[in-house]
């Protein structure tokens, strides 16, 4: 008798004719970013600079990761959708948060027509994913559910902590809703459990509403974070707009941050940047921002803290005002749809009692750097 054997096209096309290959699906994707050559000044006491791979070793726009995500169709417009993401750092193969495999996502949850998408576990917060919009020339033109993460280690990222939460930028116990409505109201809102007996410590909520109207989008968000029984505050605003080759994004923080006995910690910062894509394979972003700081107690170190993070020192009896500017381009030159090479920099002025851990000391910095991307 002729042995028969079942072909791999056959199964999915059996699975296809069933209905089985719509029901359910899961997908491994990534990304690797490798900023080949940096020069980076300041970049020790002395004053020195330093010439190598990245910044540090870290990609200059994406942290380089792996993951899969995948979606099931239960029925009645119901699906159950889930996403794991890891982040590692391409220059040396090493995982960029040693001891967690997955450092950028970690969650599951439902998605409905009506309801909209309800997630639960380790996630972006949903302030993060929606002021890329109008913070960052790099991220989504349009306000979506979709992940929407700042670009990765230079000295213009630390705006995306206004964002963040008790944990980061990065929710860990977190439960969040995000809906797009078909007239293109955007709205979404998270919270973050403390997993404590104290419940509001290591807590934390936000919520967002935008408009998606024509060629542009405009919207703002509200975050409240609970740290070590200090309680941070911030609102934003913002949006851009799109024309022919060309899309403008402007936005302002305003940030409040109890510290004890210290009067509060308030910050004012605001961004514009422009990105023009003209027809053929390059594009360009430039950028500009100012981010003030006022009666800031510095961390242990003698550094301003990132917002929301409560890592200011207790024992401070000093707070510090000033500001720390920063402007930015770079250039891509596009492949192929899926790679591109490209060439960045920024410039850092600090001003003040302003300071960064990254210049050692120093008021001023700049990084240039050169690299490719690709996606798979």
């Amino acid at each position: 008798m002729k042995q028969k054997y079942l072909t791999l096209a056959a199964v999915a096309g059996a699975m296809a004719s069933s209905g089985a290959h719509a029901q359910s699906s899961v997908q491994l994707y990534g990304l690797i970013d490798l900023s080949a050559l940096a020069y980076t000044t300041n970049a020790n006491a002395a004053g020195k600079h330093v010439i190598g791979m990245g910044h540090d070793g870290e990609p200059w726009f994406s942290g380089s990761r792996w993951g899969v995500h995948g979606a099931e169709d239960i029925g009645g417009g119901n699906k159950i959708i889930f996403k794991l993401e890891s982040e590692f750092v391409a220059a040396n193969g090493q995982m960029e948060d040693p001891g967690q495999l997955f450092d950028r996502d970690s969650w599951v949850g439902i998605q409905n027509p009506t309801i909209g998408e309800v997630t639960a576990g380790f996630q972006d917060t949903v302030a993060k994913d929606f002021s890329g919009l109008y913070a960052d020339p790099y991220t989504s033109a349009v306000f979506s559910p979709k992940e929407g993460a700042y670009t990765n280690s230079n000295n213009f990222k630390q705006m995306v902590f206004y964002a963040a939460g008790p944990t980061g930028t990065r929710s860990e116990n977190g439960i969040q809703w995000r809906k797009l409505f078909s007239n293109g109201i955007y709205a979404a809102a998270g919270y973050q459990f403390s997993n404590s007996t104290q419940f509001a410590n290591g807590s934390g909520y936000q919520a967002v509403l935008g408009w998606n109207v024509g060629p542009a989008s405009i919207g703002g968000f509200y975050g409240h974070t609970n740290n070590g029984g200090f309680t941070d505050q911030t609102y934003s605003v913002g949006g851009d707009y799109r024309f022919g080759i060309g899309r403008v994004n402007a936005g302002y923080f305003h940030y409040t941050g109890k510290q004890g006995a210290l009067p509060d910690r308030e910050d004012n910062a605001w961004t514009v940047s422009f990105k023009l894509a003209p027809k053929g394979p390059f594009d360009y972003e430039l950028g500009y921002q100012q981010m003030h700081v006022k009666n800031a107690a510095y961390n242990s170190d003698g550094y301003i803290p990132n917002a929301n993070s409560g890592a200011f020192d207790t024992t401070a009896t000093a707070v510090h005002n000033g500001y720390k500017e920063t402007v930015y381009a770079s250039a891509f030159y596009h492949l192929s749809k899926r790679t591109e090479v490209y060439l960045a920099a920024d410039y850092m002025k600090l001003h003040g009692g302003y300071t960064v851990s990254t210049t050692f000391g120093h008021n001023n910095q700049l990084e240039v750097a050169t690299g490719v991307r690709t996606r798979f």
